[in-house]
């Protein structure tokens, strides 16, 4: 029924025992060369002994050529698998929270690869990041439509992976009239999301959980927030009883919209921002003799690709450090990475050599990680990617 992509031997161990990709140097190209097949085109994965492995879509340009969408050659991809799909997605995220505020489509661990939905009430910001999902893009429409009935659909196809799959970069209004901006509540704060000049979809679910410990840390606290965007941990500490609150971001827009947050939650006089790179913002408020007593640091990802190790890690420890300068005797930092190539030990370690750099110790109080509506494939490591720790730097 469909072409066959026929694997080198030995090399479907991995697809056994779960995972989902397949990567270029696996296929036996002699059986499959890659000129036969079209991007985006379904296929039969095979083992070297002509055992189905499942039905994917392929990209014979991309390093990981394939995706397996299905096991069951009974359902193979269709937008009544999507539908499917969709409403297992959905019924996890209705367990967990009470309002429509979620990462509803969390790409490979909801079965799904390649696409990703964030759920903002009756508003969906959908991304496609692979040439299969985007060869499916209409059915997934359909599919949405049918199982949440939402009033509009966002198109957020701008991101750099699709450039590494031949794709098209664009932002596109797919059902409705898509506003600017959409108000959602966040652990019990309201927040303005700008969805379609923001980055990513608008928002950052994936830290909410982490957030909700700013609640026992806050109270009566001086709080700085470092790589704020739009207010998330700030906003959210200020409701929670900070003292005083400044956010710091390259952007005049995100920290302008931080402001509007606070505004939402009545807490702008407490807040305050500075705009401009975060390494010059620490190194200008040391100078200054600053001292806060919760620093966050949630920073991009500084490692965004296994050789970029080195150079980023050395970014963490950087950042982590002058973060500790800025701390009181007994401060408490929360540093955060949503880089997968940053193990959590890494992390750990990185904070440990930069209090002991500055001759303090550390007590590690709580380790967060990303929440239940970005669930972690356990065949795909990928797919676990983000830490946060809260720890508490002391004088020796």
């Amino acid at each position: 029924m469909y072409p066959v992509l026929k694997l080198k031997k030995n090399e479907d161990r991995r697809i056994r025992a779960g995972h989902l990709w397949v990567f270029s140097n696996e296929v036996d190209t002699k059986v499959s060369p890659f000129d036969q097949f079209e991007s985006g085109q379904l296929v039969d994965v095979r083992s070297a002994g002509d055992k189905s492995l499942g039905i994917a879509y392929i990209n014979p340009i991309s390093l990981i050529c394939a995706r397996i969408m299905s096991r069951d050659p009974k359902h193979p991809p269709s937008q009544s698998l999507l539908v499917h799909r969709i409403k297992m997605a959905l019924s996890l995220r209705e367990r967990f929270f009470a309002q429509p505020y979620y990462r509803l489509v969390f790409g490979e661990s909801d079965f799904l690869p390649g696409l990703v939905v964030d759920r903002y009430g009756d508003v969906l910001v959908v991304q496609i990041t692979t040439a299969g999902m985007e060869m499916m893009k209409l059915e997934i429409i359909a599919a949405l439509e049918k199982v949440i009935r939402p009033n509009s659909i966002l198109l957020r196809n701008d991101s750099s992976a699709r450039e590494r799959e031949g794709l098209p970069v664009y932002i596109e209004s797919v059902l409705g009239e898509v506003p600017e901006q959409v108000i959602i509540e966040d652990m019990g704060v309201k927040y303005q999301v700008p969805i379609q000049s923001g980055q990513k979809t608008g928002w950052f679910y994936d830290q909410r959980m982490n957030r909700k410990l700013l609640t026992d840390i806050s109270t009566g606290q001086r709080v700085l927030d470092v790589f704020s965007y739009i207010g998330a941990w700030g906003v959210k500490a200020a409701v929670e009883g900070a003292t005083e609150v400044v956010c710091v971001d390259a952007s005049a827009q995100a920290l302008e919209q931080a402001g509007v947050n606070a505004e939402l939650n009545n807490v702008a006089d407490r807040m305050s921002g500075i705009q401009g790179d975060a390494f010059k913002a620490l190194k200008e408020l040391r100078e200054e003799r600053e001292k806060f007593d919760v620093v966050i640091v949630d920073p991009p990802a500084f490692i965004k690709r296994k050789k970029d190790f080195k150079q980023g890690r050395e970014a963490y420890q950087r950042l982590n450090r002058m973060a500790i300068q800025l701390l009181s005797k007994d401060g408490i930092l929360v540093s955060g990475s949503c880089s997968y190539h940053l193990p959590r030990g890494e992390l750990q370690k990185t904070m440990l050599q930069a209090a002991r750099h500055l001759d303090r110790n550390m007590q590690i109080l709580a380790q967060g990680y990303q929440g239940p509506d970005h669930p972690v494939h356990p065949a795909i490591p990928e797919t676990e990617y983000l830490k946060a720790i809260f720890a508490r730097i002391i004088p020796v």
